[in-house]
């Protein structure tokens, strides 16, 4: 019990970490991305701006100057302009002015902006013509690329009529100019896609050391966490233990004695009624103590080959008398034959349990279907008509002491835990059992087990 606890507690505690870990990370990454791209753009958009080449490589800043290296009168105007100051670089010289003219102006922000863009940045450009024909490459500021290459890249794209994207590591921009030439230009991203890559597995790693100290700390705790419950559920345990050893004595007693009144004095309602209950409660004593046995790591049983086959036709058939007594269309189809590692009484309560409960709860001359065959598991399936199938999940009739219909329950003896102690018995026996709804009036008992072995 206290590893199962400490288990889920773990497994919890670190889900929750993953995925605030997952979303932190992805986060970080997906932005660093984004900005790579937003970066790209922008200088793609000042090449675009000024035919191919960055502010400072366009003749419009060399018209401010003479043969000579001086200033003429247009340069004169732009350092008396009062729009926007020049700023200074690092090493104190002055920056162009900020001209009146808004693209000039525009192009001269992201010239002071990222300065050493010009001498950093790789890229080529290549224009066509309206009729679709290259008319001039320039990959002058990359070496990697040859012209031919450029070409064949520019095409693909000019083809696709694409805007903007990536090709291999290379952001590309199409625009167009006044003449309806149209000009692609491509940006080398290898070295901040690189950096991408490596920003990422580094936060992968990270998140990995993370994760495992984290498992350290928490199952290293886990222990102290889980305790109180532990306690709580141990002292359950041995209640319900003691309890029902108690309760056989007087139960015992009392049959005893109604079986000597009614020898002295016949048989009544009265006696009929107390024996009535008596029973009932030494079944309910019986499947407590069977549910607390098997949920109890502590207990080994020991398995041995068993005739499945054997065992739930014989179960079977001890509740066709009840099937015609009750006008029920009662069917058994049982594959022969299959034997699996059990314990033999456990495998005949759990079939007892599932036909006792279709018989039970089955509608008026309803159907009730027995089957058992073997493929990849073991299925074991008790199948029965209802008037009132619970809504949700069906899980929930697993539950101790759950009862879909009180009234029902009343009439028929139910306490609501046979259900319980038959997928304890499932579970002990390395399988499972789950409750399916066909349709609006029929449920579903579907027994796996493994074959050949607990």
């Amino acid at each position: 019990m206290v590893s199962k606890l400490r288990r889920k507690f773990v497994i919890t505690a670190m889900s929750a970490l993953l995925v605030i870990l997952v979303v932190l990370i992805g986060v970080i990454n997906i932005s660093n991305f984004v900005e790579v791209t937003k970066s790209a753009d922008e200088l793609l958009t000042i090449l675009a701006d000024n035919d191919g080449n960055f502010p400072d490589m366009n003749p419009a800043f060399d018209q401010g100057k003479n043969d000579s290296g001086s200033p003429d009168k247009k340069q004169d105007d732009l350092e008396n302009s009062e729009d926007v100051a020049a700023p200074d670089n690092d090493s104190g010289s002055a920056l162009p002015p900020a001209p009146k003219d808004e693209e000039l102006k525009r192009d001269i922000y992201y010239y002071t902006k990222s300065i050493e863009a010009p001498f950093s940045t790789r890229y080529f450009w290549v224009r066509f013509d309206t009729t679709g024909e290259i008319t001039q490459i320039d990959t002058s500021h990359i070496a990697l690329i040859s012209e031919d290459t450029a070409g064949e890249m520019a095409q693909s794209i000019y083809e696709d009529s694409g805007t903007k994207g990536y090709k291999s590591s290379y952001r590309y921009y199409v625009t167009q100019s006044e003449n309806g030439d149209t000009m692609i230009l491509f940006k080398d991203c290898s070295s901040d896609l690189y950096n991408a890559v490596r920003l990422l597995r580094n936060t992968f790693m990270l998140m990995l050391v993370c994760l495992l100290a984290m498992f350290i700390l928490v199952w290293t705790m886990s222990g102290h966490a889980v305790s109180p419950v532990v306690e709580s559920l141990e002292k359950q345990k041995q209640f319900i233990t003691d309890a029902g050893h108690e309760l056989k004595t007087p139960l015992a007693v009392i049959s005893a004695n109604i079986d000597v009144i009614e020898l002295d004095n016949g048989k009544s309602e009265w006696t009929k009624s107390i024996k009535n209950q008596v029973n009932r409660m030494a079944e309910l004593v019986k499947n407590m103590l069977t549910l607390t046995r098997m949920e109890e790591e502590s207990v080994k049983t020991v398995f041995s080959d068993i005739d499945l086959s054997s065992i739930l036709a014989e179960a079977s058939n001890s509740f066709s008398a009840v099937a015609d007594a009750s006008n029920k269309k009662y069917t058994v189809d049982i594959e022969k034959g299959v034997h699996i590692k059990g314990d033999r009484n456990s495998i005949t309560q759990l079939a007892s349990l599932l036909i006792d409960n279709a018989m039970k709860y089955s509608s008026e001359n309803g159907e009730v279907n027995i089957s058992m065959h073997q493929g990849k598991h073991v299925e074991f399936e008790v199948r029965n008509t209802c008037d009132n199938i619970p809504e949700g999940n069906l899980d929930k009739l697993f539950d101790r002491f759950y009862r879909a219909d009180t009234s029902r329950s009343r009439k028929s003896g139910g306490y609501g835990i046979g259900l319980s102690v038959a997928r304890a018995i499932a579970i002990s026996h390395g399988g499972n059992i789950e409750a399916l709804r066909d349709g609006d009036h029929v449920i579903r008992f579907v027994v796996k087990l493994p074959k050949g072995k607990a």
